[in-house]
């Protein structure tokens, strides 16, 4: 138990779980974006379940640090570039990503459901809302797995702790669910922020391919670039709340 008095570790601990935390800002998006897509009484029960997903697959990769390490080791070349096991999934994660964020950009700028009008049978709108659930819940898994594994890798790099880096992670978790349902309540009240979310998510996958192919990309250019655009939509949504309310006054 010493080491707990060891203030380089409390730094580690620090700069690692504000780490988690900024690497699963995309992650709390894209579960914000799919659950606002079910019904209001279940959206807490999969942003849980959501969230849980990602702590149990980033704790499962923490305790196989030997594999996921071993996932840099090439496997086969194309063209004399080096394809790894790593490359292979942030490839997947990276074209998952953007056909996602695309569908649903054209679902929200289109404005319509693709699967048509609801079936007015109660027993089959049940049963459909119970395959959109767990449809939901396996989109999350899948890219779970795709973030946490970049997550795991930069947590490798900075701490040399097992426990430091659990603690690290179940912290930011836990952050994270606290935030995620005011952030969906937020994209869901302003439709251009959900656009400008998808958007964020389509950079992210593309980023993701990119890495894929040893191109890197820094995650801190996209976050930078997706912060301006927030403030610029912030003022926007300031301007047309004053005139709304200019409206309504001269009504009055």
């Amino acid at each position: 138990m010493d080491f707990l008095l060891d203030p380089n570790i409390w730094i580690a601990f620090a700069m690692l779980t504000a780490l988690e935390i900024v690497l699963g800002v995309d992650n709390i998006i894209f579960i914000s974006i799919l659950v606002g897509r079910l019904p209001a009484d279940v959206r807490d029960k999969a942003r849980r379940l959501g969230l849980g997903f990602a702590m149990l697959s980033r704790l499962a990769l923490l305790f196989s640090l030997s594999w996921v390490m071993g996932l840099k080791d090439d496997l086969f070349h194309v063209f004399n570039q080096g394809i790894s096991g790593r490359d292979l999934v942030l490839l997947g994660g990276g074209l998952f990503l953007l056909w996602k964020a695309s569908h649903e950009i054209f679902v929200e700028v289109e404005a319509r459901e693709e699967d048509g009008p609801p079936a007015a049978d109660p027993a089959v709108m049940k049963a459909a809302g119970q395959r959109l659930f767990w449809a939901t819940i396996g989109q999350i898994a899948v890219i779970d797995i795709v973030f946490s594994l970049d997550s795991v890798i930069t947590a490798v790099g900075m701490v040399d702790h097992i426990g430091v880096m659990v603690a690290a992670v179940i912290c930011a978790v836990g952050v994270m669910l606290f935030a995620a349902k005011p952030i969906g309540e937020f994209v869901d009240r302003h439709p251009s922020v959900k656009v400008l979310a998808l958007a964020f998510l389509v950079m992210v996958g593309m980023a993701l391919t990119a890495e894929a192919f040893e191109v890197h990309m820094p995650k801190g250019y996209i976050y930078a670039a997706m912060a301006f655009s927030l403030a610029v939509e912030a003022l926007n949504i300031r301007a047309r709340a004053k005139r709304l309310a200019l409206r309504e006054a001269a009504k009055g």
